[in-house]
């Protein structure tokens, strides 16, 4: 009995110091991957900096970039198109005008009433249409002539208060998201489609002429004031309302920036100087590249398989198409390598772009104890049935690193445009430089806003940063538009 008895001790010990060991291995290995996943976090953060010195230094390269696209086409990587809108609204418009915003596989027709410096927008109404896909790889005729037929619908439903008086036109600012060049406030030549279209007769034909003609087919009264892009409408939106509005961000689904240049300044300007002195100039600021910009080994992926590759640079590290994708691939990496997420890697996280910007922003904002939207996001999106408080922060974590370093490089952009347009000191008599703004990465994304807001103050300062404004802008691919058919109108001084 007595041998059985140590025989049986012996083997338990044994057993006990193999589950000892199996513990200790097991939490050697977890020590091991969390050191790892905390050495990609703080890689990934150190490549993502942007200390003041840095941003001051992309504000100068994209002041010069600025000066260069001016000067002459192709000079830049900066477009620096110019508008044709050398009148943006004073608030004194009156009347009712028209927009027409084609942006995608859906189009929109506004109808807007002006009642001048004291009433403002007095009415304004739309209506939504899609594009059926037959159309969007048709002909231009049948492109146009069924816009021309909802237009006319549209107008076909207005009061009495809405006709036009006798021998006027209905006047419409047409809003054409597609890469024109423009050679008039009301003319512009289709270079390329994007968003799906393919109508091969339309490259290179002036757009304003096709939907005209198509007006005229469809026997609708109504000229095409101005052709402009949603940019310069949140610019004419602001403009409106605020007199001290010069310059525009849209930071939504993509970025660009739109300001009030001296015509006098734009060498490669060869008409006669507009009567106001001023152009408006649609930068494209998107396109944006310096040595400067803190770039990632995700960021440098995400564009080697964007369809532009080497294109928008910019936009893709500060703009909401792509914040949510920079984070699904430092997800993916710590899966990979530090089984972030378990043994096994989740299929979905493999997928490009399954997890949005919106998700993103969610997440980063969330305030409960136990980040309990941060858990429900993942396992909706990702298909990870459940994450630790620890992880969810390093998620948390994250979120705050790509947000904040595209505020703050969106910010230096800011500041690179304020330096150009030399609202980036203080000026006697406390002049204010108020810059409208739009897009739903800046309207829905807090941490985003706050961090863009803080760091343009950071950059010019504590004195000058009181009278740099911001404010969301109405409408601009909508009202702006309609605004900038009104300040273009051919009856302004009747």
């Amino acid at each position: 009995m007595g041998k059985v008895a140590v025989g049986a001790a012996v083997i338990g010990a044994a057993a006990v110091v193999g589950v000892a060991a199996l513990v200790v291995r097991q939490r050697m290995r977890s020590s091991g991957r969390w050191a790892r996943v905390m050495a990609i976090v703080k890689e990934f953060e150190e490549k993502c900096g942007t200390p003041e010195i840095k941003l001051k230094q992309i504000a100068d390269a994209m002041t010069v970039e600025m000066h260069a696209g001016l000067a002459s086409e192709g000079g830049s990587k900066l477009k620096m198109l110019i508008s044709y809108v050398d009148n943006l609204p004073t608030g004194d418009e009156e009347g009712v005008f028209y927009a027409l915003d084609l942006g995608g596989t859906n189009f929109r027709v506004l109808r807007v009433q002006l009642g001048g410096r004291e009433a403002g927008i007095v009415h304004q109404e739309f209506a939504e249409a899609s594009i059926p896909p037959a159309l969007m790889s048709g002909s231009s005729d049948a492109l146009f002539d069924y816009i021309a037929e909802k237009l006319a619908s549209f107008v076909d439903e207005e009061e009495k208060l809405y006709n036009q008086p006798p021998g006027k036109e209905r006047e419409l600012g047409f809003t054409f998201s597609f890469p024109c060049m423009q050679t008039s406030i009301n003319s512009g030549t289709l270079i390329r489609w994007t968003k799906g279209f393919s109508i091969d007769d339309a490259v290179g034909q002036d757009v304003v002429d096709e939907l005209t003609k198509a007006l005229k087919r469809k026997r609708v009264d109504m000229r095409v004031a101005a052709l402009v892009n949603d940019t310069i409408g949140t610019l004419a939106g602001g403009k409106y309302v605020n007199k001290d509005v010069s310059m525009a961000v849209i930071l939504g689904t993509g970025s660009n920036a739109a300001y009030v240049e001296r015509a006098q300044a734009i060498p490669k300007w060869h008409g006669p100087l507009p009567e106001s002195g001023d152009m408006v100039i649609n930068i494209e600021w998107g396109n944006f590249r310096s040595s400067c910009l803190p770039l990632t080994e995700y960021d440098h992926a995400t564009d080697v398989e964007s369809l532009n590759p080497g294109e928008q640079i910019f936009e893709k590290i500060i703009s909401g198409m792509y914040l949510g994708e920079i984070l699904r691939r430092v997800l993916l990496r710590m899966a990979e390598e530090a089984f972030f997420f378990g043994d096994e890697v989740p299929p979905k996280l493999k997928i490009a772009f399954v997890l949005r910007t919106p998700e993103m922003s969610a997440m980063h904002q969330d305030t409960s104890p136990d980040l309990k939207r941060v858990g429900e996001t993942l396992k909706s999106i990702l298909d990870v049935s459940s994450t630790s408080l620890k992880k969810r922060r390093v998620v948390v974590e994250l979120c705050n690193i790509i947000a904040t370093r595209g505020a703050r490089l969106a910010a230096a952009g800011i500041l690179g445009v304020l330096k150009k347009m030399g609202r980036d000191t203080a000026k006697e008599g406390g002049e204010k430089t108020v810059i409208a703004m739009d897009g739903g990465l800046y309207e829905h994304y807090t941490e985003y806003r706050k961090s863009l807001q803080n760091t343009v103050a950071e950059l010019v300062g504590e004195e000058h940063a009181s009278s740099i404004v911001f404010e969301q802008s109405i409408d601009g691919s909508g009202i702006g538009a309609a605004l900038l058919a009104a300040s273009h109108s051919l009856y302004l001084n009747q």
